[in-house]
């Protein structure tokens, strides 16, 4: 399949998957189960391997160019599949361009800081694809959900009003706004997991030995709050999906579907910018000509 007709339909299949306009979002209208048409992952295995190797060719010329970044916000409940995702999608990319980090609860240094500090110093350099394996939106998520959390913080307690998630939401747009600004593309993607899938999937790890390690007492709890999860996201997502910054409301019952719209966003995305290898000057291709005459005359 030829480049640039592959780029059109993978903006065509991604499309109903990106939310820009966050006051119309609501989460009851998008279905977990949702495979966009696709039958199954044997239907769509050519699908992914073509993206990837689309991916490959984009991150090359993002490195090689130097002058925009990408930074990859994944979220979703536990289970939803993030690790994989990553490793599927990004498995064709220069590990050299690339750099994955997973945020977990906030160390005492971390809580000394503001709020943002962890990811923003971590965030993606020109030429080179950052992933967040969650984010600062946990602050808005976990946070909001256990609200007694926010007391590990060590905000004065007059910052702690009833504004507090509104005045983070304004921050959020505000950091990714400045990244947009300062040539580093935002895309966040939300892993959007049924609660039976995720019973599922909770079972098969401890069905499993070699998937025992992935789970813990701490993930069950959680679940007993999914409504109030739920409804976290949809209010983020409400408050800061935009054109420039867009969210991505994947379905992830299904994992091959999940990677399929990943990878076909961010190969969008990644095209959209007309990626180009730098041009040669003539100065330097006269050096690489002398180079080269060098090496066809050398004895061998």
């Amino acid at each position: 399949m030829k480049a640039k007709k592959f780029a059109k339909e993978a903006a065509q299949l991604a499309a109903p998957y990106r939310i820009t306009q966050g006051e119309k979002f609501r989460l009851k209208d998008h279905d977990p189960e949702d495979t966009g048409g696709l039958k199954d992952k044997h239907e769509a295995h050519g699908l992914l391997q073509h993206s990837v190797e689309m991916l490959r060719h984009l991150q090359e010329k993002l490195y090689a160019q130097n002058r925009w970044g990408m930074l990859m916000i994944i979220q979703g409940m536990d289970a939803a599949g993030k690790d994989g995702l990553i490793s599927h999608v990004m498995s064709g990319v220069n590990p050299q361009g690339c750099d994955v980090w997973s945020f977990k609860t906030p160390s005492s240094q971390e809580l000394d800081h503001d709020f943002m500090w962890r990811c923003h110093k971590v965030a993606p350099e020109r030429g080179k694809i950052g992933i967040f394996n969650r984010s600062y939106y946990e602050e808005v998520l976990v946070l909001h959900v256990h609200r007694n959390l926010l007391q590990n913080e060590k905000l004065p307690e007059k910052l702690i009003t009833k504004r507090i998630w509104e005045e983070r939401y304004e921050d959020i747009n505000a950091f990714e706004r400045y990244l947009t600004r300062n040539g580093i593309l935002v895309l966040k993607f939300f892993l959007h997991l049924s609660k039976k899938e995720q019973k599922k999937r909770f079972l098969s790890r401890l069905e499993d030995p070699e998937k025992n390690w992935k789970f813990s007492m701490a993930d069950v709890k959680e679940r007993g709050y999914w409504k109030q999860y739920q409804a976290a996201y949809q209010e983020t997502i409400q408050n800061t999906a935009n054109k420039n910054t867009p969210w991505y409301v994947i379905p992830a019952d299904n994992k091959w579907f999940t990677r399929i719209v990943a990878a076909l966003a961010i190969v969008t995305a990644l095209n959209d910018l007309n990626l180009k290898f730098p041009d040669v000057d003539k100065s330097k291709r006269k050096e690489l000509d002398k180079v080269r005459e060098l090496l066809l005359h050398e004895d061998d």
